[in-house]
């Protein structure tokens, strides 16, 4: 990269090093100097960014669906809904048991290896639909759940860091809030096509499925859950292709060390940011999860809505479909905006939100509840991108952390569906509620970076 300035022109070199900017000075016949600054190339990483948004874009679809298997299976087997929360239990759990697991698998095969795996284990997870709709077993279906969840994990501990490491630091949460984006995307076409592929048929009432007799009761669910099969199928195929395209695109080499020099004794316990953003994590899933799992049975009671369970489907529509406004608009935001104060923002009208819903009824109560998915939409990767922050050759690890704390997708809907059976839905929703304020408080100080915790005891002379 060196060259020659002939004739009039003398010239000083300056070696390169790595990322240094390489200057010259160039001296003419007039006696002005100029410095004259090469800088390197930004690179453009808008197509490997696209490829791994379609993950996003998957993940969110499939996680969705759960939502609409909630009362489908419901009245399939006749479930109360402490019992029908197991399959968001299976399915959030998946994040506790498999998250450390796959940081260690990123760790030694890298993100795009990772990401592979993942999906051909989450076709696995969709092809196990088949045999638990033959025999209409609802543990085999809760199994097929803990294993689609198993890839997705793989997926989210792969690719949430990869999108965050692949830029500017000062960009991550924009960024990565505009990948997660298109998830919001999967999340409102989910329950319309789900709807109408799974809950096109009306079931029978409680009081006629219990005076079935044995054999005709089984005939009858395997006959209503044959629904999942076609779906679930065209899902899997979908994943292996995908996981062909994933392996053969070429995504660039990110390596965690670039953020943050050698490893040394370094802790994610040493980083206040890091695991208390896995608190927030954990009740923000656990409060988008379970409202989100309530909503069709919820838009069925009488004093809300009292709309067929297939209606009340194509509404959740717009609880998801808020969440991709509010991250397409909070995208630029992010990057004009303190993160963690934009956080705190959407936390309390979220919460704001919940309560208004709860203390009133008819439509007001069914739209202030579809709201909240609006303010929901830039927590997730806020909450992320401020957990990892300045964790350096450690992100793998710190990304694990917060991938188990997914685990309150599977905890807080179970426990909010057991208050449900003590107290109604309508009020069992201050759950979420609470989980909201525990998030102002996380973007108000709980997301402080340790640069900026040492920052301001060095201020006040400690």
């Amino acid at each position: 990269m060196r060259g020659r300035f002939r004739n009039s022109v003398s010239e000083t070199d300056v070696p390169e090093r790595g990322m240094q900017v390489a200057t010259r000075e160039i001296t003419t016949s007039s006696p002005v100097s100029r410095l004259i600054e090469v800088k390197p190339a930004t690179p453009n990483y808008s197509r490997p960014l696209a490829v791994v948004t379609t993950l996003f874009f998957m993940w969110g679809f499939l996680t969705c669906l759960n939502d609409i298997l909630v009362p489908h299976l419901k009245s399939i087997f006749d479930l109360n809904y402490a019992q029908v929360m197991l399959i968001q239990f299976a399915f959030f759990s998946a994040y506790f048991l498999f998250s450390m697991p796959w940081s260690r698998v990123v760790n030694t095969v890298g993100y795009q290896r990772t990401m592979v795996v993942g999906l051909l284990t989450m076709a696995v997870g969709a092809f196990l639909f088949l045999p638990a709709a033959s025999s209409a077993s609802y543990p085999l279906f809760l199994a097929a759940l803990l294993i689609l969840a198993a890839g997705i994990t793989g997926l989210q501990v792969a690719a949430n860091p990869y999108v965050d490491l692949l830029g500017k630091p000062e960009t991550a949460s924009s960024r990565l809030d505009l990948t997660q984006a298109f998830n919001s995307l999967g999340t409102t076409i989910a329950p319309r096509i789900g709807g109408l592929l799974i809950l096109s048929a009306a079931p029978l009432a409680v009081e006629q499925l219990r005076q079935l007799p044995p054999s005709v009761l089984h005939a009858y669910r395997v006959q209503q859950a044959a629904s999942v099969k076609l779906p679930y199928t065209v899902i899997g195929i979908a994943l292996i292709l995908l996981a062909v395209l994933i392996g053969s695109f070429n995504l660039p080499k990110v390596e965690t060390a670039e953020r943050g020099g050698p490893k040394g004794k370094d802790s994610i316990w040493r980083h206040p940011n890091l695991y208390l953003g896995a608190i927030a994590i954990f009740a923000y899933v656990g409060a988008e999860v379970s409202i989100g799992s309530f909503l069709v049975n919820y838009f069925g009671l009488a004093e809300i809505a009292n709309v067929s369970a297939k209606t009340a489907a194509a509404y959740v529509s717009f609880y998801w479909g808020g969440a991709m406004m509010g991250r397409f608009l909070g995208a630029p935001l992010l990057r004009r905006f303190k993160p963690g104060y934009l956080l705190g923002i959407c936390a309390i009208c979220a919460a704001a939100l919940v309560s208004a819903s709860m203390l009133s009824g008819g439509h007001t109560a069914m739209w202030t509840m579809l709201a909240v998915g609006f303010f929901n939409s830039i927590m997730f990767p806020t909450i992320f991108s401020l957990g990892v922050a300045e964790l350096g050759p450690i992100t793998g690890s710190g990304s694990g952390l917060l991938n188990m704390a997914i685990v309150g997708g599977a905890i807080l809907p179970v426990i909010q569906g057991a208050i449900a059976d003590r107290i109604g839905i309508h009020h069992a929703f201050f759950l979420p509620a609470l989980c909201y304020l525990y998030i102002l408080f996380y973007g108000l100080r709980g997301s402080r970076p340790n640069s900026e915790r040492y920052a301001q005891i060095q201020e006040r002379g400690f």
